[in-house]
């Protein structure tokens, strides 16, 4: 995806020189994070692989998030998306994991109409470092999912980049 390649090329240089893998779990993204980091020159030494579970029972099934919660807030919660990046980590046997879930379309019935929004997180090594909400106005829905994808490249590449800094 154009204008992500500086991200990704931070990623890999940087999960690569630490010896370090990462998966993704992603829903609203709707594989366009697993597209990116497949992507990326040597992905194979630090993308271990990915999940996109659209729906509340997958994400209870293959991801363990709490079905309780996950029908109450439509799986659309910083908590979903904690347990969602945890997860995945152990699924693949990752160092990182990164996690994504929300609306890239209105859904008038959960009064989601102008502003679209997902929450996402990111782990390492069995903790949550980040977790955030990101909103967009009414956008196409693809490009919903672009602009997804690019803030959380983006801030992983931060974030990965900053636990270099002594």
């Amino acid at each position: 995806m154009k204008g992500n390649d500086a991200f990704l090329e931070t990623i890999a240089k940087t999960l690569t020189r630490r010896c370090e893998t990462l998966a993704v779990a992603e829903s609203v993204t709707s594989g366009n994070l697993q597209a990116a980091f497949s992507s990326a020159k040597k992905a194979t030494e630090f993308f271990q692989g990915g999940i996109t579970a659209y729906n509340t029972g997958q994400k209870a099934r293959h991801l363990h998030v709490d079905p309780i919660e996950a029908e109450r807030t439509n799986c659309v919660s910083e908590k979903i998306s904690r347990v969602m990046a945890l997860e995945v980590c152990i699924m693949f046997s990752s160092n990182w994991g990164i996690a994504i879930t929300g609306y890239a379309a209105p859904v008038p019935a959960l009064n989601v109409r102008n502003t679209l929004f997902a929450w996402y997180a990111i782990a390492l090594n069995g903790r949550i470092l980040v977790s955030k909400k990101i909103e967009t106005k009414k956008i196409a829905m693809d490009k919903a999912q672009q602009h997804y994808t690019h803030i959380l490249l983006k801030d992983l590449s931060a974030i990965a980049t900053g636990l270099e800094q002594p």
